[in-house]
């Protein structure tokens, strides 16, 4: 069994769509990137990437290339799901927290757990995500951005 750590982070920017975990979060601001901006999604793939010792998403999602605009990161979580697997790992289980002091995520989680299990082709109870604010302190609390954490943990395959 191999653990995985990823860590994220986008600036909130107005008229822009939100997306969380594969989910569209109705709200003022959306995230700001080259991609759909997922903090979470892009979290968990560092963090799948990471345990299996393959890069980061930078390194395979380049923001310099232009196939990569505006992509939906459930596209991209996918991919990195197939490069674990090409190198002899599963998905055991995902930890993740969403750290916004606004919109409250509460209502949001159980769709983003399911997208993110399906997207995977896991037990929606494979999936945990977790939100907090971080009381009105840093970027963070005083919402310029959003930013996420996740944990993997991968086991060797064993077909």
């Amino acid at each position: 069994m191999r653990i995985g750590i990823g860590y994220d982070v986008h600036q909130l920017q107005p008229d822009l769509p939100l997306w969380l975990g594969g989910v569209r979060i109705e709200h003022t601001h959306g995230l700001k990137g080259h991609s759909d901006a997922d903090v979470l999604l892009h979290a968990i793939c560092d963090a799948m990437l990471g345990a299996a010792a393959l890069g980061d998403i930078g390194q395979h999602f380049p923001d310099t290339d232009p196939a990569y605009r505006g992509i939906d990161s459930k596209v991209l979580i996918a991919e990195c799901h197939r490069l674990l697997r090409a190198a002899g790992y599963e998905v055991v289980n995902i930890d993740s927290i969403v750290c916004a002091q606004r919109p409250k995520l509460m209502p949001h989680i159980p769709a983003m757990r399911q997208a993110i299990a399906t997207t995977l082709g896991l037990e929606v109870g494979a999936v945990s995500v977790k939100a907090t604010t971080t009381e009105h302190l840093g970027f963070v609390g005083r919402e310029e951005g959003i930013s996420a954490y996740a944990t993997v943990l991968i086991n060797e395959t064993t077909v």
